[in-house]
């Protein structure tokens, strides 16, 4: 059973636990930090950007963590030998101060540092991001500045419990937006099509347990000349009134039921550059995936840890709509990851 909310709520009771778990189709629920009550050094807030085509894509991070902010600069380049770098200052202490709006539907997301500078802007129909580092590789500095569109009409939204008192997730994932502008990178630059290129918002919001580890993928593009992307995912929290996998297609969501990540292995470990499948238990979203390179990092400092595969490549299979159509998916350009936070 799949647990839509349909009107607005407040998202937290007095207690800090969730109103109503479930899915929604745009962002319903309504979230206050004054709400909150499982624990300020808990609280974990985030807005998550990435963009790009079959050629190369960014991915820009502002976060607070509560006992630390964490923002994060990607480049990844597909072509060829593909190549990725990421630089991901931290800060210390931050405990709400960066800020961050409390709904992804207007406001202004900032940060600087030293030699880097993050700003997303949202309002009036678009997404303006703009990053800066003036040392990211090789000594060269980067220069972003894309615009995002075309937002759809609907989109991914749920409420996760934890099975502890004043604990939840809340998350929207928007995806099928149009990417407009240009990366700098030392000389190189780089130019986003909206002809080709997509965006994806990852907005969280949350008290977290301590050790958690997800699955999360993720792909926009087209299908037919007919804006095509999907959110699947699970591993975390109580997801028995709802899971977060959607298939978006012409602007409109389709839920899906549960979706499994089939990793394949190797010597009793994951093996993220073997191809993957992914099944789908009412067989509406069956999928190959051909790797091409995996954002893999690992920070761990026995009471933090962060062991992150993010794995970009190339989706091919079917995806079954609310109406029983069924749309053939062929080389949809997107990423799937594990994640595992001692956080």
């Amino acid at each position: 059973m799949q647990h839509e909310i349909t009107t607005a709520i407040p998202l937290l009771d007095a207690r800090g636990n969730l109103t109503e778990a479930g899915y929604a189709k745009k962002l319903l629920p309504v979230y206050e930090r004054s709400k909150v009550k499982g624990g300020f050094a808990r609280l974990k807030e985030w807005d998550y950007y990435y963009v790009g085509n079959d050629r190369f894509g960014i991915a820009l991070t502002i976060a607070d963590n509560s006992y630390m902010g964490l923002d994060s600069i990607s480049f990844l380049s597909f072509e060829g030998t593909p190549w990725e770098v990421t630089k991901s200052p931290m800060r210390i202490f931050t405990m709400g101060k960066t800020n961050l709006p409390a709904t992804s539907e207007r406001g202004i997301s900032r940060i600087s540092g030293k030699g880097y500078s993050l700003s997303f802007a949202v309002g009036d129909g678009k997404r303006h991001l703009l990053a800066h580092m003036a040392d990211f590789k090789d000594g060269k500095a980067i220069d972003i500045d894309v615009t995002l569109t075309a937002e759809p009409e609907e989109s991914m939204v749920i409420c996760t419990p934890f099975p502890k008192e004043g604990h939840f997730y809340y998350n929207q994932k928007i995806n099928c937006m149009r990417a407009q502008g240009t990366v700098k990178l030392g000389e190189e630059v780089y130019t986003f099509d909206p002809a080709e290129s997509f965006g994806v918002l990852d907005w969280g919001r949350g008290v977290w347990t301590y050790h958690n580890t997800w699955y999360w993928g993720s792909a926009s593009g087209l299908a037919d000349g007919v804006d095509l992307g999907f959110n699947i995912g699970y591993g975390f929290g109580d997801t028995s009134a709802a899971s977060e996998n959607m298939v978006f297609y012409g602007g409109k969501a389709h839920k899906l039921s549960q979706v499994k990540f089939n990793i394949p292995m190797k010597g009793g470990k994951e093996d993220y550059l073997s191809p993957w499948t992914f099944t789908s238990d009412d067989g509406r979203f069956e999928m190959d995936f051909v790797p091409v390179i995996n954002r893999a990092s690992c920070t761990d400092v026995k009471l933090i840890k962060s062991d992150q595969n993010q794995v970009f490549g190339r989706f091919t299979g079917t995806v079954v709509l609310d109406d029983g159509t069924r749309i053939a998916v062929k080389d949809l350009f997107g990423f799937a990851e594990k994640v595992e936070n001692k956080w």
